[in-house]
C-alpha cells in the first residue's frame, strides 16, 4: 500500500505515534522523490501525498534536504543488509557470488524503485548526499573483500579492488537489465553475470583448506 492510499483510507484526525509517522512521511516522500527527483519535489507535494499539512511535516524533517538524506541513510543501510545477508547464507564461495548478485538485482528491482535514490540521483554534487552513497559502496565493496582475502593469498588491497569490481559488476548489469522490460528472466539474468564473475575469482590462488570446496564448486 502506498503512503498516498494510507493516508487515504486513515480517518481524517487520527493520530499516529511519532515513530509510526515518521516512516508515513518517509514512505511519501519517498513517492514523490522517486517520481519527481529531488530538484522537482517539494515539500508541499509531500505533504499532500502523505495526507498532512506541512507544519506536521517540518516537526519531523526540518528541511528538504534533510528528509532525502533520512531517506538515503534507509536504503544505503538496505543495500548493504542485503550484501551481508547474501555474503553469510553460505559458506560455498560460488553460491556467496551468485547471493550477492540476487541481492543486488534484488534491490534494482524493487517496486518502489528507491535504489535510484542511491544510484540515480540528481543529487549526487552535495557532499552530503556523496559521503553517504560512496560510504554504502565501499561497505558492500568491504564485506565482500574480506571473503576474498579470507579464501585466498590475496593482500588486502588487491582483495579489495576485485570487491569493488564484483560490486560495481552487479549494480550495473541490474540497472541495465531493468531497463529491458523483462527481455531476460531475473534468475537467467543472475545467473549470467554470476557466472561471469565467479569464473574470473575462482582463478586466483585459494589457501589450502579452501581448495577443496572450491574444486566441488566448479
Amino acid at each position: 500500500m502506498t503512503a498516498m492510499q494510507e493516508a487515504q483510507e486513515r480517518p481524517r484526525g487520527a493520530r499516529l505515534p511519532r515513530s509510526a509517522r515518521r516512516e508515513q512521511l518517509l514512505g511519501a516522500a519517498q513517492e514523490v522523490f522517486v517520481a519527481q527527483g529531488y530538484h522537482a519535489a517539494a515539500m508541499d507535494d509531500i505533504a499532500e501525498r502523505a495526507g498532512v499539512s506541512k507544519p506536521v511535516l517540518y516537526q519531523h524533517f526540518p528541511g528538504k534536504l534533510e528528509l532525502y538524506l533520512a531517506l538515503l541513510d534507509k536504503h544505503c543501510d538496505a543495500l548493504v543488509d542485503g550484501t551481508r545477508a547474501a555474503l553469510e547464507a553460505t559458506n560455498d564461495n560460488k553460491q556467496r557470488v551468485a547471493a550477492t548478485m540476487e541481492a543486488y538485482f534484488h534491490y534494482v528491482s524493487s517496486e518502489s524503485g528507491a535504489f535510484r535514490l542511491v544510484f540515480e540521483s540528481d543529487l549526487t554534487n552535495d557532499p552530503a548526499v556523496r559521503e553517504r552513497v560512496d560510504r554504502a559502496t565501499d561497505l558492500s565493496a568491504t564485506l565482500v573483500s574480506k571473503v576474498i582475502a579470507e579464501d585466498t593469498d590475496l593482500p588486502e588491497a588487491e582483495a579489495k579492488l576485485l570487491a569493488v569490481g564484483v560490486c560495481g559488476l552487479a549494480q550495473i548489469t541490474a540497472r541495465y537489465w531493468l531497463t529491458q522490460d523483462g527481455e531476460i528472466p531475473r534468475d537467467e539474468a543472475v545467473r549470467l553475470v554470476a557466472s561471469l564473475a565467479w569464473r574470473g575469482l575462482k582463478g586466483f590462488p585459494m589457501h589450502p583448506a579452501q581448495e577443496g570446496s572450491a574444486e566441488q564448486a566448479d
